[in-house]
C-alpha cells in the first residue's frame, strides 16, 4: 500500500494499532523546557514514577530566562526563578541532560534539539511546546504536547493518539525578490485561513521548497501549527545530511547506512493525500499582519480588509474588535504606518541566516531614533558563529540590543514586554491580544522586514532598502 512520509514513519513507531482506540506510538525523543516541562518532572516525582529512557530525554531553559547581557538566574516572571531551580533539580534527579544557560549548548528547545543532533529523520520528538513541529524540517516528526501527555511519554517512551489526515501543500516557482519563508507561511494562512491545517499533518514539497535552505525550512514547519495542523514535515535531503554530519548527537558509526535510510523517507509516488494545495510562489509578496492572527495578513503594498466586505456578522464583529485593539481602520495600507518597537527572534526567526539576512539590510545603516530595537538570537551557537562573523557589531552598530539565547520577546510569559499600545514590528509566529505585553500592538514579519522597518521607523518593504 503507497504512503505519506509521515505514514511510514508512523507505521514504523506503532506500538499497537488501534481499533475503536488511538494507535500507541513510540517515541524516540524527549525534549523539556522549564515553563511547562518542569511540571511533567514534579508529578513524576511525586507519583514515585521513573523516567523510562534518561538518556533520550533533554532539557533546556528558555522561556522564562532574562535574555539581558550579564544574566544569572533572572527572570522578570513574578515567581519564575522556581521553574528554573525545579528543572535544574530535577534534572539531575532524574538524570536528564540538561543544557543550563551558561552551558553553550544552551538555546530555544526546538533550535538545539536540531543543533545537537537529538532529533534526526524518521524521529518522532515531543515537547510540551506547540512549535515542537519545528522539526520537521530535517524529516521528523515533531509533536507537541501538553504537560499530563509528556509525564505519559516520560513514564514509558509511548504516546496514544489518533493518526492525522494527510495534506501536501506544494509551493512552486521561484520566490519574489525580498520573499522568505515567513512570507510564505503567512501567504498560505491568509489565503486558507489560520484553521487550514485543522486534523491534518501536513507534507510540505515542490521545487521552491527543493530549493529553499535549510534554515528556511524550519520557519516552514515551525508555523505549520499556525495553520492549525498536527506538525509539518518536509522530506529529508542532501542538505539535512550536511546538516546534522557531525553533530554532538548523531550518529557516529555507520553513517552510510543512515544516510542511506533517511533517503528513502519520502513519500511514495501513488501516495494519497486527503487534501492538496498548489500555491505559485511568484505569487507571494513581502507580508505582514494586521490583525490578531497569522491570518490576518496581506501583501505589505496591500490594504486591510474593509469592515463591510464581511458577510458573516460574528466575523464583523471580530474585525471591528481587533481593529480597534490594532489602532487601524478597514481599507488602511500599513505602508509607512509609525512603530515604536522592532524584535528580531524567536523559534520562528532567530537562526543564523535569519540574523545574516537582517545584517545584509542593517549594514551602514541606523535604526530610527524612536524605535526601540531588539535581537535575540535562539541559540549560544547562533549567536558565537553571528559574532565570529561579525554580525553583532552591525545590528550593534545600527541600534539593535543584542541579547543572549531564549525566547524572551516572543511572548509576555517571560516577564518583559512592550508597552500599551506600542506598535511592534516582530519575527515571531504569534500576534494574538497581549502576546508581546499588555496592549501590545504586534505586526508579524520577516526578520528582513523587521530590520528595514526598523531603520525606517515606519512599516516598509524591504524591496526598498534592498534595491538601494
Amino acid at each position: 500500500m503507497p504512503l505519506t512520509l509521515f505514514e511510514k514513519i508512523w507505521k514504523s513507531h506503532r506500538v499497537i494499532k488501534g481499533e475503536s482506540q488511538p494507535d500507541l506510538i513510540y517515541i524516540d525523543r524527549i525534549f523539556l523546557h522549564e515553563r511547562t516541562g518542569s511540571f511533567a518532572l514534579k508529578s513524576l516525582k511525586e507519583r514515585s514514577l521513573s523516567v523510562k529512557n534518561p538518556k533520550h530525554v533533554f532539557a533546556t531553559i528558555d522561556h522564562i530566562i532574562d535574555t539581558f547581557p550579564g544574566r544569572g538566574d533572572e527572570t522578570l516572571m513574578p515567581g519564575g526563578k522556581i521553574f528554573i531551580t525545579t528543572m535544574r533539580n530535577l534534572a539531575k534527579e532524574f538524570n536528564i541532560t540538561l543544557f543550563d544557560i551558561n552551558d553553550p549548548r544552551h538555546g530555544i528547545s526546538h533550535l538545539i534539539s536540531a543543533e545537537q543532533g537529538i532529533a534526526l529523520p524518521g524521529n518522532i520528538v515531543t515537547c510540551p511546546d506547540s512549535h515542537t513541529c519545528t522539526l520537521g524540517a530535517l524529516g521528523a516528526i515533531g509533536w507537541g504536547v501538553g504537560s499530563s501527555d509528556c509525564e505519559h511519554a516520560l513514564a514509558t517512551s509511548t504516546l496514544s493518539s489518533e493518526k492525522p489526515k494527510q495534506m501536501k501543500v506544494s509551493f512552486r516557482g521561484k520566490l519574489n525578490e525580498g520573499v522568505n519563508s515567513k512570507d510564505m507561511m503567512l501567504h498560505l494562512i491568509e489565503k486558507y485561513s489560520a484553521s487550514g491545517g485543522s486534523g491534518y499533518a501536513i507534507e510540505f514539497g515542490g521545487d521552491t521548497i527543493d530549493a529553499m535552505p535549510l534554515e528556511n525550512r524550519f520557519t516552514l514547519c515551525n508555523m505549520a501549527v499556525e495553520f492549525s495542523a498536527f506538525t509539518g514535515i518536509i522530506a529529508p535531503d542532501q542538505k539535512v545530511f550536511d546538516y546534522l554530519k557531525d553533530r554532538p548527537y548523531s550518529p557516529s558509526k555507520k553513517w552510510s547506512e543512515n544516510t542511506e535510510y533517511w533517503a528513502s523517507l519520502a513519500s511514495d509516488d501513488d501516495a494519497i493525500f486527503d487534501k492538496h494545495i498548489e500555491i505559485n510562489s511568484s505569487d507571494i509578496y513581502p507580508s505582514i499582519t494586521w490583525g490578531l492572527s497569522p491570518e490576518e495578513s496581506i501583501p505589505i503594498n496591500g490594504v486591510i480588509p474593509k469592515v463591510n466586505e464581511m458577510k458573516n456578522p460574528d466575523n464583523k464583529k471580530d474585525m471591528e474588535s481587533t481593529l480597534q485593539y490594532m489602532g487601524l481602520k478597514g481599507g488602511q495600507s500599513l505602508l509607512n504606518l509609525p512603530i515604536d518597537a522592532a524584535f528580531i527572534g524567536s523559534c520562528t526567526n532567530a537562526r543564523l541566516d535569519d540574523l545574516r539576512s537582517a545584517a545584509r539590510i542593517l549594514k551602514d545603516n541606523k535604526v530610527a531614533s524612536n524605535v526601540l530595537a531588539i535581537c535575540t538570537p535562539g541559540s549560544a551557537d547562533v549567536k558565537q558563529k553571528a559574532e565570529l562573523e561579525g554580525i553583532d557589531q552591525i545590528f550593534k552598530d545600527a541600534g539593535f540590543q543584542w541579547r543572549e539565547p531564549g525566547c524572551s520577546l516572543c511572548f509576555y510569559a517571560g516577564g518583559e514586554g512592550f508597552l500599551p499600545k506600542q506598535r511592534v514590528i516582530t519575527s515571531t509566529n504569534r500576534n494574538f491580544r497581549g502576546r508581546q505585553g499588555r496592549g501590545v500592538r504586534s505586526h508579524l514579519a520577516s526578520p528582513i522586514t523587521v530590520a528595514a522597518s526598523a531603520v525606517a521607523g515606519k512599516i516598509i518593504s524591504p524591496q526598498k532598502l534592498t534595491k538601494q
